[in-house]
């Protein structure tokens, strides 16, 4: 028997209302969370429209599968799973298609659906557990009939074949979702070379990644080690109110073992990110277990610091770069409620924008109207409100590059670079600020 779906109301109303235009397909996103027993899926995202879209038929003459740009369905996943807090993720996606494409849907679904997962990875800092589902879900829907089959991929094994799955319709699966809360304070310093930058940035955030993956995580004082239920008391109700946990994540310093196996290693400079960011993640009510609500808020952790500084690499290299040494600010992020639903989805705001742009992206990555009112830009202070004077506090992401000073041979020493240990205190106030 194959894995179960238990699906938002809200995604089969909004299944409902996209019409494909005669002869053509649409193809769109499906989240939510996986479970050991089955996984739920709370919302469903088209992709949109490329700006280029319309500006030649050539293609269209190869028919309307052949249409589907696989390349910018992926990229709208990887830019849609950055706005995701910890715990939701992309689990698959849907293709609508006129009746006469039914039989070929399923083979580009499969095409689809392993350049999805292979895009979101690429960034991904943290591991995979044995506790992990590889499993990624496609539906199919004619347009015509309206009749959906719902089917697996496995993304580990690109010789598998599809598997059957069982799609269920539930209303408010996800309003009484306990959601943890932490802020995570960040102090890392990184070695870079000019001819590899970015490489050596997702090296040094990689050792740290693995240091937050070890920290042991406390949810409301205890610890999370263990394989006990998360929610404790009788069978909840659906209906139930939602729980706020409170998450501390303790870090010690660099494992012994590294720091005597570290080399020397010629550096031009190097990138200081520091501050506070705030985290958060969701966990499902089908009898959780501890250990994976510590791993979705750790990789929430971890996440959140890496999408940023991916973003401003992004921002930099779009402006043709910067001067060598000087400080940037990260961006800082901001919550948006997930309508019908008691999540949360973020995204980020650099010092120049407001809560307009944010809101004009979660129309276009999203496909939903959100009130700029609605939008939460309080959970993390703007960059300049934690400059006042030099006085040791905290302050908002920043990322400062040094540059070495001239000398015949410039070097660091690898593997001490991440001195202090990382500590994530329960406390809703976070600033971001990043040295470059």
């Amino acid at each position: 028997m194959g894995r179960g779906y238990t699906v938002e109301e809200s995604v089969e109303k909004y299944l409902t209302s996209l019409s494909a235009a005669a002869g053509s397909c649409k193809t769109g996103l499906l989240i939510g969370q996986c479970s050991a027993q089955k996984d739920f899926v709370v919302l469903a995202v088209k992709t949109p429209h490329r700006e280029s879209e319309g500006a030649s038929d050539s293609r269209r003459v190869l028919g309307p599968l052949d249409d589907i740009d696989a390349d910018w369905v992926a990229e709208h996943a990887r830019q849609v799973s950055r706005m995701l807090p910890g715990g939701v993720n992309v689990l698959g996606l849907f293709l609508i298609t006129p009746p006469e494409l039914s039989k070929e849907a399923q083979n580009k679904l499969k095409g689809l659906i392993f350049a999805v997962d292979k895009c979101i990875s690429k960034s991904r800092l943290w591991d995979l557990s044995e506790d992990d589902v590889t499993d990624r879900v496609t539906l199919h829907i004619c347009s015509k009939t309206r009749k959906a089959i719902c089917k697996t991929y496995d993304v580990k094994d690109p010789k598998c074949s599809a598997k059957p799955a069982d799609w269920k319709y539930l209303s408010c699966i996800s309003s009484s979702w306990p959601v943890l809360t932490c802020s995570v304070k960040v102090d890392l310093q990184i070695p870079v070379t000019e001819s590899s930058s970015e490489k050596c940035m997702k090296h040094g955030l990689g050792r740290w990644a693995k240091q937050i993956e070890a920290g042991l995580c406390l949810i409301n004082g205890r610890p999370a080690s263990d394989d006990s239920e998360l929610l404790s008391g009788s069978k909840k109700s659906t209906k139930m109110s939602q729980q706020a946990l409170q998450v501390q994540i303790l870090v010690t310093e660099e494992d012994p073992v590294q720091r005597c196996s570290a080399v020397v290693q010629a550096s031009s400079g190097s990138v200081h990110v520091r501050g506070t960011v705030h985290c958060r993640a969701y966990i499902h009510t089908n009898k959780p277990r501890t250990r994976h609500a510590a791993q979705a808020i750790k990789r929430d952790v971890v996440n959140t610091v890496s999408n940023r500084v991916e973003m401003l690499l992004e921002d930099l290299q779009m402006n043709e770069g910067g001067p060598a040494s000087e400080q940037q600010d990260l961006p800082r992020r901001v919550f948006a409620p997930l309508p019908g639903s008691g999540l949360t989805v973020c995204d980020y705001m650099f010092p120049d924008e407001t809560a307009a742009d944010v809101a004009e992206r979660l129309k276009e990555m999203l496909d939903w109207e959100s009130a700029e009112e609605d939008i939460d830009t309080s959970v993390e202070s703007p960059a300049d409100e934690g400059r006042d004077d030099g006085a040791a506090q905290d302050v908002p992401i920043e990322s400062m590059t040094e540059p070495v000073k001239q000398q015949k041979t410039s070097q660091y020493y690898a593997g001490v670079a991440v001195a202090a240990a990382v500590a994530l205190l329960a406390t809703a106030t976070s600033l971001l600020y990043l040295n470059e």
